[in-house]
């Protein structure tokens, strides 16, 4: 009886967490304020692209929206090649829960990296518009459940792939990725964030989790910025962490979090990506709960941030939703 209730257990926790990233049916809000979760910026040739979960008009089974600015104050959109879509479902691998896309030029092509299916998948297109499609329609890792995709490319030209894996926690690991962004190497796969301390787990979950990893290196130094605490949870924030290496080992930033519910007033924010814009200046694109009292449609923002005495600093009164015109 004892290992059945441990099945039932673990299942229980697994169906929690496979539902992480959904949202409750959209409520049906007017707002200015672009309604998309674990947004990035691309910025290409004077335009700012901004994805992201959708959170809003479409589920998020139908793919991923984009809208554009060139100012970072006024934004059009969505306005993706296929009805406001960049990446439309068809095109792509998976049919549903299409999470987390990160968008990077390579060899005169842009590659979006994206979630469906909680597994991980990258399509090609010729315009940060789209249409994106998917070459193959297999998932980059075969083995397991995984989301949250992030590629750096280093300065000599190895390229890795920082994801979450879904295992006793959404737990941050990283792997060489092949040239051909459709298949790691196994061999380098290796662990590096996980939720230990008390500001990464609040509610004190046995499913703890880290999630949303971007990492750039400054002064010789690799930076991992993640979001921590389940997205529903109103002390979801934003740390960091800092290696010699890509694979790790990770220090954590004692001054984390640097971006909270604290110094924004901002409930559930966190989950974004870096960008610097036209001035070089650096920012972090992220999301935050709808209101004080719902977490959806999650409503996307920017705020400034920069490196300082080796560390990342955040600075609150920067903090900016993002609004359509």
């Amino acid at each position: 009886m004892k290992k059945i209730l441990s099945v039932i257990t673990l299942f229980c926790v697994f169906t929690a967490c496979s539902q992480e990233k959904s949202t409750d049916k959209p409520k049906e809000v007017k707002s200015n304020t672009i309604l998309l979760a674990d947004p990035t910026i691309f910025y290409n040739k004077g335009t700012y692209y901004l994805y992201g979960t959708t959170t809003g008009d479409f589920p998020n089974g139908e793919g991923f929206q984009v809208y554009t600015s060139t100012d970072l104050k006024d934004w059009k959109g969505p306005n993706g090649a296929q009805s406001g879509l960049a990446l439309k479902k068809g095109d792509a691998f998976g049919d549903k829960g299409f999470w987390a896309p990160q968008i990077l030029s390579y060899q005169n092509k842009f590659y979006m990296i994206y979630t469906a299916n909680e597994n991980i998948a990258v399509a090609v297109s010729d315009s940060p518009l789209g249409p994106f499609k998917s070459e193959s329609k297999e998932p980059i890792i075969k083995t397991g459940n995984q989301i949250d995709p992030f590629i750096f490319i280093d300065e000599d030209g190895k390229k890795y792939l920082y994801h979450v894996r879904l295992t006793n926690g959404n737990r941050i690991f990283a792997a060489e990725i092949n040239d051909d962004f459709q298949s790691i190497k196994p061999e380098t796969l290796t662990e590096c964030i996980s939720g230990i301390l008390p500001w990464e787990n609040t509610q004190n979950v046995s499913w703890p989790v880290t999630e949303g990893p971007t990492v750039l290196k400054h002064n010789s130094l690799y930076y991992m910025i993640y979001s921590a605490n389940d997205f529903r949870n109103i002390d979801y924030a934003v740390g960091y962490a800092t290696s010699k290496s890509p694979l790790g080992p990770w220090e954590k930033a004692a001054d984390s979090p640097i971006i909270s519910r604290k110094n924004t007033k901002q409930n559930g924010i966190g989950h974004g990506d870096v960008f610097w814009d036209k001035n070089n200046k650096m920012h972090y694109v992220l999301h935050t709960h709808f209101s004080e009292s719902g977490v959806s449609p999650r409503k996307a923002g920017i705020i400034s941030i920069e490196f300082k005495d080796g560390k990342i600093v955040a600075d609150p009164a920067s903090f900016q939703f993002l609004n359509v015109k």
